[in-house]
């Protein structure tokens, strides 16, 4: 089996450490990796006219790591478009994340943007998270849960484009997490984003300018206030039990299916109902 493997929190991660370590298990690891911390970057790509600093680091242990100064679905499009043009990949495993990507987390994150990636070229794709943003958070759960789910998750047929798998694993040891759960995303969403600058509100967790790219922080223009993005994740309504971020408040891993068509069709159908299409000639 031929993998490739990124992640959203930068080549240095213990996390992709750990993810790389348990995959090696089933076959043959290309790893393509952000030079920094790209968590937020969704599906966004590296282009224009900026210039992409790509780096072979080459047999790491016995995989094949390159770092690539970019976002996550640029990696992906990296590993894909250069590295393994010729022998691609069986999957695309995106992770193991700092920090959960349930609910809609999702929308923004560069974890589950990789695998969208990967599924857009029709590929396999599955992102894995664990809710525990310290970089030196405790993956033993993730290797000795993930290679049965992973084994599971690689065997399925489907005929639907676009599917990724988003698995979140609860911040626990493995003898207290009970079981995994399909779960479906939640409706969660951020209060009181913006709060004024303040670098220790990352550093508690860790986290360093410079792990996120961040080499100097240009002076403020006259009138201008400096602001970060750091709120508080709320719950909203119409939540059901198997939502993901609940499952995981509950002690289990969740599963959580995505695609990467968007269209709503039970919406889509209702407005034909009401009408909508029209002829002008």
């Amino acid at each position: 089996m031929k993998i490739l493997v990124t992640n959203d929190d930068g080549y240095r991660a213990q996390g992709l450490e750990a993810l790389v370590r348990i995959l090696q298990h089933f076959g043959e690891v290309t790893v393509v990796a952000p030079k920094y911390h790209q968590s937020g970057m969704s599906m966004a790509v590296s282009m224009g006219f900026r210039r992409i600093a790509v780096k072979d680091l080459g047999l790491i242990d016995g995989a094949r790591w390159f770092y690539l100064d970019g976002t996550p679905a640029s990696c992906v499009k990296y590993g894909l478009d250069n590295v393994m043009a010729d022998n691609p990949p069986d999957v695309v495993v995106s992770g193991i994340n700092h920090g959960a990507n349930a609910g809609t987390a999702v929308l923004y994150s560069g974890t589950i943007g990789a695998a969208q990636e990967a599924a857009v070229n029709g590929i396999r794709a599955i992102g894995i998270s664990l809710d525990d943003m310290r970089p030196e958070a405790d993956f033993s759960a993730v290797e000795a849960l993930f290679p049965s789910l992973f084994k599971k998750i690689m065997t399925l047929s489907s005929e639907n484009y676009g599917i990724l798998y988003n698995v979140n694993f609860p911040n626990l040891p493995t003898d207290r997490i009970k079981g995994i759960r399909i779960g479906q995303q939640g409706k969660v969403h951020w209060e009181d984003e913006y709060q004024p600058y303040d670098p220790d509100i990352y550093a508690r967790c860790g986290i360093t300018k410079e792990q996120m790219g961040i080499l100097f922080t240009p002076e403020l223009e006259p009138d201008e206030v400096a602001y970060m993005m750091a709120g508080d994740l709320t719950d909203s309504p119409g939540n059901t039990p198997d939502a993901d971020h609940y499952l995981m408040m509950n002690g289990y891993v969740s599963v959580t299916v995505h695609n990467i068509d968007t269209t709503d069709y039970a919406e889509t159908l209702r407005l034909r109902k009401l009408g909508f299409d029209e002829d002008f000639f």
